[in-house]
């Protein structure tokens, strides 16, 4: 049950994607609906837009840094074949699949990495 009075939130505080999700049309899009983003663009669109005479999209590298420890989680519980190929169909079992595959490498962590 969701806390406090009004409808539950249905827009992330920001989205964090990588080159392939930066078009014109993903941009338009985030911009309508008010989304923050951070998305890296690809060569060609910083020449066509050099060449156009626009101005390039803002890019913060700070939080562009934080994708890079969720892209690490996944490599990690992708080690887990079962996982990574989803055998569980049923929504809890994966649910569960997933926690004990956390905590499998949370306790198999390296006490020199914690920081």
């Amino acid at each position: 049950r969701r806390r406090g009075p009004g409808r539950p939130r249905t827009r992330p505080l920001h989205l964090i994607a990588d080159k392939g999700y930066s078009t014109n049309k993903i941009r338009t899009y985030l911009r309508r609906r008010r989304i923050p983003h951070t998305i890296p663009e690809r060569r060609d669109q910083l020449a066509t837009r050099t060449r156009r005479g626009w101005r390039r999209c803002g890019f913060n590298r700070e939080i562009y840094r934080r994708r890079n420890v969720v892209e690490r989680c996944f490599n990690h519980l992708k080690r887990f074949r079962g996982l990574a190929t989803r055998y569980e169909k049923l929504a809890a079992h994966y649910r569960a699949v997933v926690t004990i595959a956390s905590l499998i490498l949370w306790l198999n962590q390296d006490p020199q990495n914690t920081p």
